[in-house]
């Protein structure tokens, strides 16, 4: 197969212009701003959407390409790391009826290392880590660039420990979800709760506590399917962190789906943490991330912010409450739908098929079509916060300031 070859002048001239649909078939780590391939600057072209090779054997890669928006029509330029990507994903292209596909193999060379060439980076990508990342931190250390003593892995789940015991990343101890949220409503545990959760479990503000879960399809019979939503736990887990006060939060994107992707190894083998003395600081050290009933209906009356509801359309609509422990159908007056997926127990708006963080340029898109954009106050709520907290993680890493989550 013979691609047309594409100079940077013509990458540097498009980029400026526009009408190229340039496609990043890296990592989406390597798309966030993780140097992984060789980059002297980490990050992507302007414009550019993320398509890992990685994605080319799913039986739904067209599907994934229409959800970005790339038409037939366009003039695709693909670029990457390794030539046998380009080539695999430009065939699929050209499979799928695409006649202008066109490759730029120096990206690395000649891209990355000059400064004068645009390049676009999630704003705190290095908050959203690649299991290679987390792999080759020696066990216990904090990362390089650190202010923190010590790093601190959690496996996160909810009352389920057997998933802990099934296999986790070696070092990693077993979080469960109850230990930050009361069993009653499954919102935040008090502050002197929050304190003893977190010291019991070696965690102090200065700890880098990197979060993941394992992700699997729930059972018909489940009496609580987020059981099985072990990566939206540890969404949860990380706002709760950061209310609290731990300074350097991260989760592991795509969770332990992307560690075993990696071919890296799981243990069955229990880490007992370490108490710590003292966590360090007041908690909450962030209070202004939570709002609560009183908070929300001021939001509401000043029209000065946004309510937003990630909730499935058929909760949005009042068809579903969307729990099996919750009656009231419905929606708060003045929210805005903000279309998590298909049901309370799952983002898959907000997700890549395999797990993965959306690129966050498509998740910007879809929240400034639903009229939210940074700026004014954000405020995110679900049923009980679960899903509240992956979309303010997720506006949290793009930088934005202004949210919070209504627990």
């Amino acid at each position: 197969m013979t691609l047309e070859t594409v100079t940077t002048q013509q990458v540097a001239t498009w980029a400026a212009k526009g009408g190229v649909e340039f496609i990043d078939v890296r990592s989406p780590d390597a798309y966030n701003g993780w140097c992984l391939g060789g980059e002297l600057r980490g990050g992507h072209i302007p414009g550019a959407r993320s398509l890992p090779a990685k994605w080319a054997a799913y039986i739904d890669w067209l599907d994934i390409v229409r959800s970005k928006g790339i038409e037939p029509g366009a003039t695709v330029v693909l670029y990457g790391d390794a030539d046998e990507d380009l080539q695999t994903v430009a065939r699929l292209f050209l499979r799928a009826g695409f006649k202008d596909v066109r490759v730029y193999r120096n990206f690395t060379k000649e891209w990355s290392p000059r400064a004068e060439l645009p390049m676009d980076r999630l704003a705190r990508y290095a908050h959203l880590v690649p299991p290679e990342w987390v792999h080759a931190l020696p066990a216990g250390a904090a990362p390089q660039g650190s202010d923190t003593g010590r790093t601190v892995i959690c496996h996160c789940h909810y009352g389920n420990a057997g998933d802990y015991e099934e296999g986790h990343i070696p070092g990693a101890i077993s979080l469960d979800t109850l230990a930050l949220e009361s069993p009653e409503t499954w919102n935040r545990r008090t502050p002197d709760e929050l304190r003893e959760a977190l010291e019991e479990h070696g965690i102090a503000h200065d700890t880098t506590v990197i979060l993941y879960g394992r992700d699997s399809s729930p059972g018909p019979n489940d009496a609580f399917p987020g059981k099985s939503a072990g990566h939206l736990a540890a969404m949860r887990c990380a706002f709760l962190l950061m209310y609290a006060g731990v300074e350097d939060v991260r989760v592991l994107n795509g969770g332990l789906r992307s560690w075993q992707d990696a071919r890296l190894p799981v243990s069955s083998k229990a880490t007992v943490p370490a108490r710590v003395a003292a966590f360090g600081l007041k908690i909450p050290a962030h209070p202004e991330i939570v709002l609560d009933t009183p908070e929300v209906k001021e939001l509401l009356a000043s029209q000065d912010g946004y309510l937003v509801g990630m909730r499935s359309r058929s909760e949005f609509e009042g068809k579903v409450s969307g729990y099996n422990y919750i009656e009231a159908k419905g929606r708060i007056p003045g929210e805005i739908f903000g279309n998590c997926g298909r049901d309370a127990y799952h983002m898959d708006n907000f997700r890549n098929p395999d797990s993965t963080t959306l690129e966050y340029p498509q998740i910007a898109a879809a929240l400034k079509a639903a009229g939210i954009v940074p700026g004014k106050q954000v405020v995110f709520f679900c049923g009980t916060g679960w899903r509240a907290s992956e979309a303010f993680y997720n506006t949290w890493l793009m930088g934005w300031e202004k949210i919070a989550v209504y627990d």
